[in-house]
């Protein structure tokens, strides 16, 4: 028998336990030919403007994937190697030789990422129909997508996996020249180093985090971050919240089961007392790597997050910006003409004049894009707004990107001319006219607007705005493709465009991301509990010659995992409410619907890899106990 026959032999009988671990690599590399393939579509290149800014954006993703799950092999790799130690001491001790025990785990490893990479290729192509449509639809396009084959990208995909797998392999092959016999025989028993939960380091935590949590709220103009600095507040943020993070897991939860062993009447219920006792070992002994997928689910969800809700707010942040269909400088009668024929029966339609004016405030000159009342008022019922009235030389200002921490307080607000002063009675957080071409307005009288306009440096401005509910993005380019440049078009429906497309790449590109790095975090726990539900059944076998009932241990087993799989995505979630809650005070956009809806997504996949452990754990301690318990 050869040794690559044992080798498969090995990873036939071991499928069950190596499943997890296939399907997280499988579900990678889908991702990663998907994003490779992408890159060199013909659709997304013949449909999409942008073509080449995605192509950038997916081999950019491309590299940041290659490189978590490069981590990830090693590390699952790793968590292999040390379950099948005492297996190749059994073969040393058989008298094989170190270099035919190395080829037979260099073989399986390979074998293995072969298994994978084909499998993954294959889905890939499968799927990519439907992910290319998921992508086409979050652009905003609607373009049949077909299925997207590339040999660059297959070619691609085997060289980049054949070398994590190839590395892969020869770490498994090095394992039995760095141990000794009885080393390898004890290497399950063997865990990471466990410190005592000191109160003291708990404290210190808890308020690294806290004051990472203080800073991130703070307003950008605060006096602490202009003290720190825009570069280094960020910068200590990070940094308390990491360590503190840490510390959390390695001193803080265990003082708090400390507390808990220490209630009698509640301890000695059940098999509490042996749930909290693991719990203790646990926690401590995995405080890395706690730490580590806490923060990755917090950098997931503040990522994912946030681009959901810019996603999810691109509507109304464009027309915010750009309350009309179409605005731009009024052209020649037989363009006009061609344009009436584009927009047919628009609900408005007509030449809106302003005047561009400079005025000085506080020594500072500022320049306003003045609009009549009466023009004002006509805009303002089409698009559904309140009417203004202003007297004498009154002005009412308009900002659609009004934002109190950096706009000018326009309530009582004195513009000076060099013949007149004009008092600012009120604003409003929008405009009537888009802001691209408009920027800052100031609504003022009849009257005086006459006055204004009525002076030879008067800087009179004739825009045609035209507001069109129905619209569509090929109405949008026959008008672009008419218009003249000059004519500094202003179109919601292209803006809009642009924005779907550039917040859809990025969309998916994160959420496929973050379901990698979901999928490999659980498949991190989901290990670590497997192989010490390996070194715990002796555990479990006494207590059932003890009388304790399966359902009580599997309470137990439930418990133990709850926290190690929770407290970590709760603190992770705590962190990213915090920066999410931050970044919408920065950017002024209400994102509570889209990071819930975010955050549920996130934890129910998550939940569905505790149940998956559960139920393997259980099903392990089960039937040792049918086998040994007897």
């Amino acid at each position: 028998m050869t040794l690559f026959s044992i080798a498969k032999k090995n990873v036939a009988r071991n499928f069950s336990q190596y499943f997890l671990y296939i399907a997280s690599m499988v579900f990678s590399i889908v991702i990663y030919c998907t994003f490779v393939t992408l890159k060199y579509s013909d659709t997304i290149e013949r449909e999409i403007e942008s073509s080449q800014k995605i192509g950038s954006l997916m081999s950019g993703a491309a590299f940041v994937l290659i490189f978590f799950v490069a981590i990830f092999i090693f590390y699952c790799n790793a968590f292999f190697m040390k379950k099948r130690k005492k297996e190749v001491a059994l073969y040393a001790l058989l008298g094989v030789r170190k270099r035919q025990i190395g080829f037979m785990l260099f073989f399986e490893n390979l074998l293995l990422g072969a298994v994978s990479l084909l499998a993954g290729i294959i889905i890939g192509f499968l799927a990519s129909k439907g992910l290319l449509s998921i992508l086409i639809r979050l652009m905003g396009y609607d373009v049949a997508a077909p299925f997207a084959f590339s040999w660059q990208a297959v070619m691609n995909t085997v060289i980049i996996f054949m070398i994590i797998f190839l590395v892969t392999s020869l770490q498994g092959y090095r394992v039995i020249y760095q141990f000794k016999l009885i080393d390898l025989f004890h290497a399950s028993a063997k865990g990471e180093a466990v410190t005592k939960p000191n109160p003291v380091i708990a404290a210190i935590g808890v308020f690294l985090v806290g004051l990472g949590y203080f800073l991130a709220l703070q307003d950008m103009t605060s006096k602490i971050w202009q003290v720190l600095g825009f570069l280094v507040t960020p910068m200590v943020i990070l940094f308390a919240t990491i360590i503190g993070t840490y510390l959390l897991f390695h001193s803080f939860t265990g003082t708090m089961l400390k507390w808990l062993k220490k209630s009698e009447k509640w301890l000695w219920r059940d098999l509490r007392v042996l749930t909290i006792s693991q719990l203790l070992h646990r926690v401590k002994a995995h405080a890395t790597t706690l730490t580590l997928i806490a923060i990755l689910s917090a950098t997931t969800i503040t990522a994912g997050g946030a681009v959901f809700g810019l996603y999810y707010n691109i509507s109304s942040t464009v027309k915010q910006m750009d309350p009309n269909t179409y605005m731009f400088v009024e052209q020649d009668e037989a363009t006009t003409k061609k344009i009436n024929r584009i927009v047919g029966d628009a609900d408005y339609n007509r030449v809106v004049e302003t005047i561009e004016q400079n005025f000085t405030y506080n020594d500072e000159k500022m320049a306003y894009t003045l609009l009549s009342e009466s023009e004002y008022n006509r805009l303002a019922n089409v698009q559904q707004r309140d009417e203004i009235h202003v007297k004498g030389h009154q002005f009412y200002a308009l900002d659609a990107a009004y934002d109190e921490r950096f706009s000018p307080s326009y309530t009582n607000m004195t513009l000076q001319t060099k013949q007149e002063d004009f008092k600012v009675i009120d604003y409003k957080p929008y405009n009537v006219l888009n802001s691209a071409l408009a920027y800052s307005t100031m609504v003022v009288s009849d009257d005086v607007y006459d006055t204004f306009a009525a002076k030879k440096s008067a800087k009179l401005q004739h825009f045609r705005v035209v507001i069109d509910p129905d619209a569509t993005k090929a109405d949008a380019k026959k008008v672009a493709t008419i218009l003249p440049e000059d004519a500094q078009l202003s179109s919601q429906p292209a803006d809009m465009q642009a924005n779907f497309e550039s917040m859809g790449v990025l969309l998916f590109i994160g959420s496929f991301l973050g379901l990698v790095f979901l999928a490999a975090t659980g498949s991190i726990i989901y290990f670590k509990m497997l192989t010490e539900a390996e070194e715990d059944k002796v555990k479990y076998v006494m207590l059932h010659k003890m009388g304790v009932s399966m359902k009580a241990m599997r309470r137990s087993i439930a418990g133990q995992n709850v926290v190690i799989f929770f407290v970590p995505l709760l603190i992770g979630i705590l962190h990213s409410a915090v920066a999410l809650k931050a970044f919408s005070s920065l950017l002024s956009m209400n994102l509570i619907i889209p990071v819930c809806m975010w955050m549920l997504a996130y934890t129910m996949i998550y939940a569905l890899f505790y149940v998956l452990t559960v139920w393997s754990y259980t099903k392990m301690i089960k039937q040792t106990i049918q086998t040994e318990g007897v």
